[in-house]
């Protein structure tokens, strides 16, 4: 079941991601809460796209606010990700947690 603040918190930081890197060539996945279509590069339409991004919800939110790196969660196999432009280290943290 889906909790009702960890949704807000994901749209709300998954949109942030939409507006520092518009464009629709990598898709981040958070299940069961949402997926954007993200970053520059070939416009990816139909089926799996080529550069795909995949974790939990509170490892999402650890990146977005920058309590853990990109690194630390490859290292962990906590993200699933294919592609040359499924990196998101680049564009992480989106907001800094106090």
């Amino acid at each position: 079941m889906r909790d009702p603040q960890v949704l807000a918190e994901v749209k709300e930081t998954l949109a942030l991601l939409t507006e520092r890197a518009p464009g629709r060539a990598i898709e981040v996945r958070i299940p069961p809460y949402a997926a954007v279509q993200c970053g520059e590069g070939p416009t990816h339409t139909r089926g799996t796209p080529p550069n795909t991004v995949e974790m939990d919800a509170q490892t999402w939110l650890a990146l977005a606010n920058g309590e853990k790196s990109w690194a630390d969660a490859m290292a962990a196999g906590l993200i699933s990700a294919s592609g040359i432009r499924a990196d998101l280290s680049q564009l992480l943290p989106l907001r800094m947690t106090p």
